[in-house]
């Protein structure tokens, strides 16, 4: 499907690809990892034919759709409302409309020849248009958009009111919705919240095409892909398996590579002392020659480095204290005096507890992080600290609380109270700050290496309250895991806000759900909260108490009050099967009759065939409802 043959590629003199090779098949689901600026990015526009290659070749069937989420877009101005914006991804189904509709006003003013000219056109057309979906083009977008977090009442809004963040969601919808052949996704889960992870992950697996996936995401990445490439020092290296298989098979090559290459030294080194030995012996001056020729022809294996697992880091240990950290009672927290975003909020932080706060973005996730530092009052109820509780929090905007012109040690050193420079600079190597990269000005780090040195900072003189938002933003893949055995290793408490869910799973011990305006805990880890969370009815879940206790007589009202909430939910349920099963007899009845009339020589066959065709449709959507529906009933009796 698609072939690349020693593809080379160069901007500014920086050689990013040289002598590239991969092949890609029909169906294969590829993910694509490597350092930042290895050339991720570059390989999907030369896909996508944004520029072309400096060297070698790129082939592509000529026919081939494609679906291309960028890492980063401009925002964009536009009068379209979300809905539209995203429907719009198949313009030629746009297309179909308005040839339709434009034949359909013809149709009355037409010649009896002409009519049948314009009825075996709009016959194709409808044909083409049922073929691309474009019945349920409106379902799958308002679907896409619901499953990334999108609220109903949000899809008439003008696309360009949005921010940048939710824009890029919509482009993932947009994308998607197309139902390319071919679905390349750069950084998807940048703007994207576990929920919003998880939804895509269930869509990525029913996706029938072939997908391409640059990612940081070990979760999409192990559970989506068959096939990695792997980028390093301009090169590409294929690997027959998902993220996990690739991880140990370059270790295992990397591995019988420095085997041979200590054999190959070890066959040079006897062969350079006969040399040096016999090189004045006549008697030896054809053997010498031999050897010498034979060492020149010998083909020097080279053993590339590869990026090391993250390393063990030794975190000091933090301050003792109390074994209530924090507490929070009846708390509530509005930023206009009249809309909650969090009331009524009872929790208790225990010592040594590690817990991931989910839900989807604008549940309150940071605004409940803000009030647990300290950093957002309440409006209501109180926040109690525990004894001798020393918080650390790290926002989004971490790197606003550094200083630009220092360097990398300077603001390490700045934050290692009783720490000699030896301390800081093997701390700071942990986080891949070593050698000259230790004099770097703040000002000229990356993201990603703003947020390494944030964390080193934070860690020299640990604090015994982490709270940490979206501390895997800009992280590759080997400063996620050095900052995940650095957290696992932790002996205080923590609180976190991630979208990444292979973190979430290793670091959290329990889980906080967001269900505003109030929080439901789950004492297990992540898998533990996907458990129980799946077993619950999707209607029933916001209604699952907050503070479950082992008293009987409290379980025991909170089951009756559960029943009564379950009797009340069957009641609309009840009532929507019984609407579409209305529905689904009136739109059968219609069929036959609009069946009928086509035996009508007078009849408006292209109006009387559009409407089947919308009816067929009609009728299956209903159908579809009618069943989930029921199913729903079926799961709360």
């Amino acid at each position: 499907m698609i072939d690349f043959r020693d593809v080379s590629i160069a901007f500014a003199g920086q050689q990013v690809l040289a002598g590239a090779s991969f092949h890609v098949r029909s169906g294969d689901r590829v993910g694509i990892t490597g350092p930042n600026g290895s050339g991720k990015s570059t390989i999907f526009a030369l896909i996508n034919q944004e520029y072309g290659a400096d060297e070698g070749s790129i082939s592509l069937p000529g026919d081939l759709k494609i679906g291309y989420l960028h890492q980063h877009i401009s925002p964009k101005q536009t009068d379209d409302t979300l809905l539209d914006y995203v429907e719009d991804a198949l313009p030629t189904v746009r297309r179909i409309q308005h040839e339709i509709a434009e034949l359909d006003a013809s149709m009355s003013t037409s010649a009896n020849k002409d009519r049948d000219c314009t009825l075996k056109r709009l016959g194709e057309l409808q044909t083409e248009f049922e073929h691309l979906g474009g019945y349920e083009l409106s379902t799958r977008a308002q679907t896409a958009l619901s499953g990334l977090g999108f609220r109903t009442e949000a899809f008439n809004e003008p696309f360009s009111n949005f921010s940048g963040g939710w824009q890029m969601r919509a482009e993932l919808a947009r994308a998607m919705v197309a139902r390319p052949d071919l679905l390349m996704l750069d950084e998807p889960t940048n703007f994207l919240d576990i929920p919003a992870v998880e939804w895509l992950r269930r869509f990525l697996e029913d996706y029938k095409g072939t997908l391409m996936l640059v990612s940081h995401d070990r979760y999409l990445l192990r559970s989506l892909t068959n096939v990695t490439l792997e980028l390093a020092l301009s090169g590409v290296t294929q690997y027959a398996g998902n993220y996990d298989y690739y991880i140990a098979e370059r270790q295992r090559r990397h591995d019988q590579l420095h085997a041979a290459k200590a054999n190959q030294d070890r066959v040079r080194a006897q062969t350079q002392r006969f040399i040096e030995r016999f090189r004045s012996k006549n008697t030896k001056a054809s053997q010498v020659q031999s050897r010498i020729k034979m060492l020149e022809k010998m083909e020097i294996i080279a053993v590339p480095e590869i990026t090391a697992r993250a390393p063990n880091i030794r975190v000091a240990k933090p301050p003792r204290s109390g074994q209530e950290v924090m507490r929070l009672d009846n708390a509530g927290i509005t930023y206009d005096g009249e809309n909650w975003v969090l009331r009524g909020i009872d929790l208790q932080i225990q010592k040594g507890e590690k817990t991931a706060l989910i839900g989807m973005n604008g549940m309150g996730k940071t605004t409940l992080l803000r009030a647990l530092a300290g950093q957002l009052p309440l409006n209501e109820g109180k926040r109690v600290t525990g004894h001798n509780v020393i918080i650390g929090y790290q926002s989004q905007n971490f790197a606003e609380s550094m200083n630009p012109e220092q360097t990398v040690l300077a603001t390490a050193r700045a934050a290692a109270t009783g720490h000699n420079e030896r301390q800081v600079r093997s701390l700071l190597g942990s986080f891949f700050f070593s050698g000259d990269a230790v004099d770097k000005p703040v000002s000229v780090l990356s993201g990603g290496e703003k947020m390494r040195l944030a964390f080193a900072r934070l860690l020299l003189n640990p604090p015994n309250l982490i709270l940490l938002d979206e501390p895997t933003t800009h992280l590759d893949l080997a400063s996620r895991e050095t900052l995940e055995k650095a957290l696992e290793a932790y002996e205080g408490t923590l609180l976190l806000v991630s979208h990444d869910v292979e973190f979430v799973r290793e670091v959290a011990t329990s889980v906080i759900a967001m269900a505003p305006p109030t929080v439901q805990r789950f004492p297990g880890g992540y898998d533990y909260y996907r458990e129980k969370t799946s077993e619950l009815p999707e209607q029933t879940k916001s209604a699952a108490s907050t503070k479950i206790t082992a008293d009987k007589k409290t379980r025991r009202k909170l089951r009756t009050q559960q029943r009564e909430e379950l009797k009340k939910l069957m009641q609309p349920l009840r009532a929507k099967v019984c609407r579409w099963e209305k529905e689904v007899d009136q739109l059968e009845k219609e069929q036959i009759e609009l069946t009928a009339q086509l035996a009508d020589e007078q009849a408006d066959f292209a109006s009387l065939n559009r409407r089947l065709n919308q009816v067929h449709y009609e009728i299956q959507i209903a159908t579809e409802a009618w069943e989930r529906a029921a199913m729903e009933l079926e799961e709360l009796k």
